[in-house]
Order: C-alpha cells, then sequence, then structure tokens
C-alpha cells in the first residue's frame, strides 16, 4: 500500500495569500502547501480522503487516472468543494463516484451541490452515489480496501477520521476520544493534524498533536494541515523529535 500527501495545508493554504513571512516566501517546494488530502493506493485501487478546492491540480500532479472511491472526513470547504472535479473520472471509468461520509455531510454535499442530484441533472455534470458511514463500523469499500471510520471532535463538531491496516489519518481535530484511541492501537504510521504553536478552538496545536501522538502511540507520526506559522519545512524537520515527521505535498510512504 502506498500513502501519497495530496495536500497537508490549512484552509488557506501555504502561501497565505498577500502574506511575506519566511514561510510563505521560502523558495523550498516542502513549504507550498495545498489544502489537506490524501491518496492511497495499492495495486490498482485508490480512493481519495477529501476533494478541496485543490483537488484537479492535485490529481493531475499526482498522474492519477482510476480513482474508486471518495472519503470525506467532514463538510468544511477546505475538504469538500472540489467535488466537480470528480467528473473526469466518471466519463473515463463510465461509472458512478461512490462518495462516503456521515450522513450530515452527505446532506450537505446535496445541498452544496444541489445540480447533482437534480432529477434531471445537465449532461456533464458529475455522477455520485452516497454512502452513509457509521464510526466504528468497518467497509469493504474494494477487494483490496477495508476501512474503519472513527470519531474525532473538530471543536464541537464531530467528523471522521480512518483507520486501514495499519495505517490512520486525522485531520482538523482538537479531540479524541479514549474510545476511538483505541480504535488505533498497533499503528505503523499516524497522520495527524498540527495547526500551529498557539491554542486553537477546534484544531490540535502542536503540543495537543504531540501529546495526542504519544496517547496513540504509532511507531512514526506525520503532521498535516499545518498552517505557515508552524515555520519552514526544514527547522521542522531539524527540531522535532524522530518519530514526529512533519509532512509536505508529494510525501509518498511505502506500508
Amino acid at each position: 500500500m502506498k500513502v501519497t500527501f495530496l495536500g497537508t495545508g490549512t484552509s488557506h493554504g501555504v502561501p497565505v495569500i498577500a502574506c511575506d513571512c519566511e514561510v510563505c516566501m521560502s523558495t523550498d517546494p516542502r513549504d507550498k502547501r495545498l489544502r489537506s488530502s490524501l491518496l492511497i493506493t495499492e495495486e490498482s485501487a485508490s480512493i481519495v480522503i477529501d476533494v478541496g478546492p485543490d483537488f484537479r491540480q492535485q490529481m493531475l500532479r499526482a498522474g492519477l487516472r482510476h480513482l474508486d472511491a471518495v472519503l470525506l472526513t467532514h463538510e468544511h470547504n477546505d475538504h469538500v468543494v472540489g467535488m466537480d472535479d470528480i467528473r473526469p473520472f466518471n466519463f473515463r471509468q463510465g461509472t458512478d463516484m461512490p462518495v462516503y461520509g456521515l450522513e450530515r455531510v452527505l446532506n450537505e454535499i446535496k445541498s452544496k451541490f444541489f445540480y447533482i442530484f437534480e432529477s434531471n441533472p445537465y449532461p456533464g455534470a458529475p455522477r455520485v452515489v452516497c454512502h452513509a458511514l457509521e464510526a466504528g463500523r468497518s467497509l469493504q469499500l474494494t477487494d483490496r480496501f477495508s476501512v474503519l471510520p472513527f470519531e474525532v471532535m473538530h471543536g464541537d463538531l464531530p467528523i471522521l477520521g480512518f483507520r486501514t491496516g495499519n495505517f490512520a489519518y486525522i485531520t482538523d481535530a482538537s479531540f479524541i476520544s479514549e474510545r476511538s484511541a483505541d480504535m488505533l492501537k498497533g499503528l505503523d504510521v499516524l497522520v495527524l493534524n498540527a495547526l500551529q504553536y498557539r491554542k486553537h478552538y477546534s484544531h490540535y496545536t502542536y503540543d495537543e498533536a504531540v501529546k495526542a501522538a504519544a496517547e496513540i502511540g504509532a511507531k512514526t507520526t506525520y503532521f498535516t494541515h499545518m498552517s505557515h506559522q508552524m515555520g519552514t519545512h526544514a527547522a521542522m524537520e531539524a527540531t522535532w523529535p524522530a518519530h514526529i515527521r512533519p509532512s509536505y505535498d508529494g510525501l509518498e510512504i511505502l506500508l
């Protein structure tokens, strides 16, 4: 199984519009962060977690030619507004795209992208089939992929993280319950959000993410959904603990 980080930035992305800080002005390609998204592939099967505003660019950069399913962590714009760009996969594959998320999230998708779900949609509209997920209930997505969704809190909003095999992905979390943490034992790799160093109402800070990572106990943890306030990739890499690594767009991990 291969994991590819399609985007590792916040809702603003990095560089941030009109910002001239050290990170936003950096020439290191690892400091160019699109909105957070992840690709998981195993042989010919592939799934994407979240389809934000950079989805088209991410698919072109990854060179992906086949997509089996889309998983949604939650309904915020930086995680869903690229939904219209699944159309080339519809055309190429000749099938509707399965989209999985909490029922609340799917209802928001149906409202935001109402034209997809009309009884007589215009020709060329995306073709989507929505499937409701329940936290704690595993799902066989394809012959290659079994996924366990689990609940984390994004401020006051319950959202989903996903585990497959010895890998798990969490973004936008500010709290992980003991029940959900129990579902994450024995991980080789954990991906976890860490927004910035100062306190935030709905995202883990660096210190909070380090603590959560220690409680989960994965062999290696990669932080994602990082703002420009976290500093340059080179500085993070040089100062963070060896078992906690900053991710970057395009990073690939083989599991």
